[in-house]
C-alpha cells in the first residue's frame, strides 16, 4: 500500500518537473503538465489528489514562484 503523502508528492513532483526548465530541455509548460495528470487519472495518479491538484491550478489559480 502507497501512503497518503507519498501519493501527494507523486503528482506533485510530476507538475512541477514538466512546468519547469530543466538543462536538458525548456520548460513544458505548466497546462502540459495539467494535462498529464488528468490524462492519466486513475491510471498513473491517485484520481482525488489530480482532482484536488487540477482545482488547486484552475479555480484558486495557484502558481509557482
Amino acid at each position: 500500500k502507497i501512503i497518503l503523502e507519498a501519493k501527494i508528492i507523486g503528482v506533485a513532483d510530476v507538475v512541477e518537473a514538466m512546468s519547469s526548465h530543466r538543462p536538458y530541455r525548456p520548460a513544458l509548460g505548466i497546462d502540459a503538465a495539467l494535462e498529464e495528470i488528468s490524462k492519466n487519472r486513475s491510471i498513473f495518479y491517485n484520481p482525488e489528489i489530480v482532482d484536488i491538484c487540477l482545482r488547486l491550478f484552475k479555480e484558486k489559480r495557484f502558481k509557482f514562484k
